[in-house]
């Protein structure tokens, strides 16, 4: 298991209800890192794709998971990340795995979301903010925002510290008057078998966490609509 130097947080855009995410709050939210004094310094991407068995054989279903999700994280890219949540499962390889999926052909990808924007440095910070979009769509799914914490890797030792920032940072959004805001749900990480030293396997099951509320707000609103 890879052990990072340390510590992320991963974030999503709330909107309050009855309405969704545009490029407007988009934009709100990256002058925002900017007037808090944030160095741009590149492009980031991640990727999530959900999986689903192909049944040659229908008594091939209760040997296989129902669904699973692939991650690819742009500080590992040699690595892809498997994560199973109905049993709580995580799992790293190496990122040819995925071309060795291909050719079996047992799963297919039934959704992947490009997870992308630009990095900031904030002092002992770094934060990503980005848009969520289908791979072959410029459709706004859904906004983010990765804060990394470089001194630490515990996650209990740097908890305070990390909720201080994302309480300032929290603030300054408010000051704009959005109609929403960006929310944490953590995971519980011992489920899935990970210590308090954080790894890049924490922040794959973050970013399962996030396409999973992603998802779901998605139906609420189709559902109110």
């Amino acid at each position: 298991m890879k052990l990072c130097l340390s510590l992320y947080r991963v974030l999503h855009w709330q909107p309050n209800a009855g309405t969704t995410v545009n490029t407007q709050i988009l934009n709100e939210v990256t002058q925002c890192v900017e007037s808090i004094n944030g160095v741009k310094e590149g492009r980031w991407k991640a990727t999530v794709t959900y999986y689903k068995p192909i049944l040659r054989d229908q008594s091939q279903a209760p040997e296989l998971p129902r669904d699973f999700l692939g991650i690819s994280l742009p500080e590992q890219p040699n690595k892809y990340y498997f994560i199973i949540r109905g049993q709580r499962i995580v799992l790293e390889a190496d990122s040819s795995i995925q071309t060795i999926m291909e050719k079996l052909q047992s799963y297919k990808s039934r959704v992947a979301l490009y997870f992308e924007g630009f990095q900031y440095q904030l002092g002992d910070f770094q934060l990503r903010v980005g848009k969520v979009t289908p791979t072959h769509s410029d459709n706004l799914r859904g906004i983010i925002m990765e804060v990394e914490y470089l001194p630490l890797s515990s996650i209990d030792k740097s908890r305070q510290v990390m909720e201080e920032f994302v309480d300032i940072w929290q603030e300054a959004i408010s000051k704009r008057s959005l109609p929403g805001h960006f929310m944490h749900m953590e995971p519980n990480f011992v489920e899935y078998g990970l210590s308090d030293h954080y790894s890049s396997q924490h922040t794959a099951v973050q970013y399962a966490t996030v396409m999973a509320q992603l998802i779901a707000t998605q139906s609420v609103q189709a559902a109110r609509n």
